[in-house]
């Protein structure tokens, strides 16, 4: 009986661990498969976008244009950037539009933090929708 109920409390962890949806950037070298599926994000709010990526997003900043602003992200600090440090992949830059003007003040920012992209950051700009996906940089 004990070897039973062993057997169906590892299925049932099994069978949950499966059907769990794998986020479409595991590494850097995924963020291209962001425009080739980029009618899935097109839309929504950019929270849902950035919720499939895996690694961390280290530094952003905002272009405000007529009509809609757009953010880079990138996947290096400000010091590697500097530097020219990490992969060609990790290098990679990824362009997100949102409709809109984008409240984004330096000014108002950490001081020596001003392009480091967190948490409440996602928190005041992920329901921005998203219109547009670019990817930059060398990959």
């Amino acid at each position: 009986m004990k070897n039973v109920l062993y057997f169906l409390i590892s299925l049932v962890f099994l069978i949950n661990s499966s059907c769990k949806a794998q986020q479409v950037v595991q590494t850097t070298a995924d963020v291209p498969k962001l425009k080739t599926n980029e009618q899935q994000f097109i839309n929504k709010p950019l929270k849902l976008l950035l919720k499939e990526i895996k690694p961390e997003i280290k530094t952003a900043w905002v272009t405000n244009e007529e009509g809609y602003s757009y953010f880079s992200f990138r996947f290096t600090t400000l010091e590697e950037q500097k530097w020219n440090i990490g992969t060609k992949e990790d290098k990679i830059v990824l362009y997100v539009y949102v409709n809109g003007q984008v409240d984004w003040d330096y000014e108002k920012r950490p001081k020596g933090q001003e392009l480091n992209w967190t948490k409440e950051d996602l928190e005041k700009y992920g329901n921005l929708t998203a219109i547009r996906i670019k990817i930059g940089g060398k990959y």
